[in-house]
């Protein structure tokens, strides 16, 4: 009862608002503070602020908040164990056996001298096309025009 009845006070005191704008000729100011002082009154009367009174002075409201507050608590405890923990068993598991295998096989630490594994030869350098400076001329055309 109480809420609706501050929210057609805070509804009257906009609109009284919006016509002194409009009488100041501030005509768009004064159609936007129309529509925002008739937000109140249109939440009264769709229920929503009966809606949310009930909620906020709601005792079984508050608990489910609560458990909701101790789920995501709950969540975010076991997120970061298992960030700092190294994940799952299975994956702690799997990261012990790689660690006792041998990073690199005996037969791969022997360089290999034969003639395949020597750089390949870079390829010769080709001058520039002649399409090339066609892009250019355009660049020093504009450069010359904005006197640059």
């Amino acid at each position: 009862m109480i809420a609706e009845t501050v929210c057609s006070a805070v509804s009257a005191a906009g609109l009284g608002i919006a016509a002194v704008t409009a009488y100041r000729k501030r005509f768009l100011s004064a159609a936007r503070i129309a529509a925002y002082a008739l937000v109140p009154v249109g939440l009264v009367m769709t229920g929503v602020v009966g809606w949310l009174a009930d909620t906020a002075f709601s005792p079984t409201a508050w608990a489910g908040f609560a458990v909701l507050a101790a789920a995501w608590l709950l969540f975010m405890t076991v997120r970061a164990v298992e960030r700092r923990g190294g994940g799952t068993r299975k994956e702690r598991r799997a990261a012990a056996r790689a660690d006792r295998r041998e990073a690199v096989a005996p037969a791969a630490s022997a360089p290999s001298l034969s003639q395949g594994s020597r750089p390949a030869a870079r390829p010769a350098t080709t001058p520039r096309a002649s399409g090339a400076g066609d892009d250019f001329s355009d660049i020093e055309a504009i450069l010359k025009k904005h006197g640059i």
